[in-house]
């Protein structure tokens, strides 16, 4: 089940991991995303090429990148709070929904599957993506309430999709309050501060989840968070996310986010790809 890796594969492997958290850590800070993304498949085919269970490879990567976005979040929040950016009445009033979200989606991803799991994660990068390329800069900036059927709507549904899906609450969050006419900046800082509630009751249930209910024996592995990955990623994530939150209140990111979406496409095909492969 689980293969012992040589020095120079230990080192590629933390390189690999070090990189691709230094990009998700950037992008959860200039773009509101999270990380978790990117992070999710970068996880994915780590755990693949240290031979863990692929029963459980895809909770592992949704677990511990739960994890690793709760330090990424707090430096984010923090971050543009700086610049006025979060709007914390927005955030008490979405808060006990989200967690109730995060309960229901944790009995989902811990259902669920590798193979669904990689199906469901690779719709919705999918989805994102095309929001990121055609969208996400072309809702008026115009803030309207949001009525109370809607916040309990919202916010069950940003904590029982973002679990399954091992993300902040970036991806989907952002999309939300710009539907509602927030200005861009505002929904970013606000989704920062939400991921942090996603992220922690969230890698809070999967690890509950997982060391009790599923008896998950992977290696170096408190239920479905992965150790080393954690440790792997949150230092890094953490220097990097408070520059790239800084650069979104200095640049135009508007070709940034069109890039970004066609990344997110390209991940969600090689996703689909794999769920085939199964």
């Amino acid at each position: 089940m689980f293969t012992v890796l040589s020095a120079s594969e230990l080192t590629s492997l933390i390189l690999i991991l070090a990189v691709a958290a230094s990009v998700s850590g950037f992008i959860a800070g200039l773009l509101g995303v999270g990380g978790g993304i990117i992070m999710v498949p970068a996880l994915y085919y780590a755990f693949t090429v240290m031979d863990f269970d692929i029963a459980t490879r895809m909770h592992l990567s949704l677990g511990t990148s739960l994890a690793i976005i709760i330090p990424t979040s707090i430096m984010s929040a923090k971050t543009h709070m700086k610049f006025n950016a979060v709007d914390f009445k927005l955030i008490k009033s979405f808060g006990i929904f989200i967690i109730l979200g995060v309960a229901l989606g944790t009995i989902l991803a811990s259902n669920l599957k590798t193979p669904p799991l990689v199906l469901f994660f690779s719709f919705f990068a999918f989805l994102i993506g095309l929001f990121f390329i055609f969208f996400r800069e072309k809702v008026a900036e115009n803030p309207r309430p949001i009525s109370q059927t809607f916040k309990v709507i919202i916010g069950i549904g940003l904590g029982f999709f973002s679990v399954p899906l091992g993300i902040g609450a970036g991806s989907l969050g952002v999309p939300a309050m710009r539907l509602f006419g927030y200005p861009i900046k505002i929904a970013i800082g606000t989704a920062s501060a939400l991921g942090f509630l996603v992220a922690f009751f969230g890698a809070m249930s999967m690890s509950f989840s997982g060391l009790y209910f599923d008896s998950v024996s992977a290696p170096l592995s408190l239920g479905y968070v992965n150790l080393p990955g954690f440790l792997v990623f949150v230092p890094v994530t953490m220097i990097v996310a408070p520059i790239g939150a800084r650069l979104v209140h200095r640049i135009d990111k508007s070709l940034l986010g069109k890039i970004f979406g066609f990344f997110l496409i390209v991940i969600a095909l090689r996703s689909f790809y794999e769920y085939f492969s199964f």
